[in-house]
């Protein structure tokens, strides 16, 4: 699956997005706004956008807080991507399948450990989000591994 460009998303909150309320809203020309859904570069007439601005912030800074206050603002959080490179973990179906259920397991059992007496400390929530981020990350790379073959025997014996 490929990357929707920054250009291409603009495109398509257009057709739901009236341009020239969100120029008004945003105190700039109508024409500037539809520039940003128009590719930049060679061949391209398109104006920098908000979106393309934000990957360069990223980019410059290496700093993962812009992509989590993003993420905090749409109601969400940011989980990076693993690299995913054969050599972890991750080279066994059996083995990662058993991970990702043992990181499940430890987090069901903060919960209820920490709901035991019908209150959760801030210090429980603390215990029982790093779980959660860690068993998102692990399931993040096994559904990875998938996607780029890595559990080619399992593909193997599916055939």
């Amino acid at each position: 699956m490929g990357v929707v460009k920054s250009h291409q998303l603009f495109r398509e909150l257009f057709l739901h997005t009236n341009p020239k309320e969100l120029a008004a809203a945003l105190g700039l020309s109508t024409s500037m706004i539809y520039k940003w859904a128009e590719p930049t570069g060679e061949g391209g007439s398109g104006s920098s956008n908000p979106l393309d601005r934000i990957a360069q912030l990223l980019e410059i800074t290496g700093d993962r807080r812009i992509a989590e206050w993003i993420c905090d603002r749409a109601g969400g959080f940011y989980i990076k991507s693993p690299e995913v490179t054969g050599i972890s973990y991750s080279s066994s179906v059996v083995s990662s399948t058993n991970y990702i259920v043992q990181e499940f397991a430890q987090m069901l059992g903060a919960i209820a450990t920490a709901a035991l007496d019908n209150s959760i400390t801030e210090a429980e929530t603390r215990d029982i989000r790093k779980r959660w981020q860690e068993l998102k990350s692990a399931t993040e790379e096994f559904v990875c591994c998938c996607e780029k073959g890595n559990f080619t025997a399992i593909q193997q014996t599916a055939q």
